[in-house]
């Protein structure tokens, strides 16, 4: 099978661009749908796994603690991503349960365990094992991730019940909103330099 680098397909329409080198600020368009193909400004390896590695400690932040604290009449009580999703198991909100679970806790992180794996191999000059699969992988979990929409929810609810409550964030609540912000830095950005690094890369 003969490999060329120069060569870029479109995820959208499936067209063969020419990759072009790009300086810091530029971004490449395919030419037939117009859509992103990759950007000049990305971050190095360690720049990267430092993220990652972030991203996996407010990751346990997030799941851990409670998200929000409610008070009534000194009675008070917590909830946690984990507990949050338990509670719609039951019932005919299950389905629910089931893709809250995943968009919110299990594709995230796969998304950081992943990406973590790649790039611990590449900051030491390997090409991690079963590369090809990773990196497909990471690209269809990509529009499952929906930490967002969690971080949207939480708001809104908090807004909503602040009316006849006394709610306040917890710290799981501003760990979501972090690892929003990692997840979108690290998982959600072009990922096609790590490709081009894997060619220099011994197995």
């Amino acid at each position: 099978m003969k490999i060329h680098p120069e060569l870029i397909v479109c995820e959208h329409c499936d067209s063969v661009c020419r990759r072009l080198a790009l300086v810091q600020g530029e971004v490449a368009r395919c030419e037939l749908c117009g859509v992103v193909l990759y950007r000049a400004d990305r971050l190095n390896i360690e720049q990267s796994l430092a993220l990652t590695v972030a991203a996996a400690i407010v990751f346990m932040f997030a799941n851990t603690y409670p998200v929000v604290r409610i008070s009534l009449h000194g009675l008070h009580n917590e909830a946690t991503l984990w507990q949050s999703v338990a509670a719609l198991a039951h019932g005919e909100a299950a389905p629910m349960a089931v893709a809250a679970a995943l968009s919110v806790i299990v594709v995230p992180l796969l998304q950081i365990m992943l990406l973590g794996w790649v790039l611990v191999f590449s900051w030491t000059g390997r090409r991690a094992p079963a590369f090809t699969s990773v990196m497909k992988t990471l690209s269809a979990l990509r529009p499952w991730s929906m930490v967002e929409v969690c971080l949207l929810g939480v708001l809104v609810a908090i807004i909503k019940l602040s009316t006849y409550l006394d709610v306040v964030a917890g710290v799981g609540a501003w760990a979501t909103a972090a690892l929003t912000a990692l997840i979108t830095v690290i998982a959600n950005r072009d990922t096609h330099w790590l490709w081009e690094l894997a060619e220099d890369r011994p197995a």
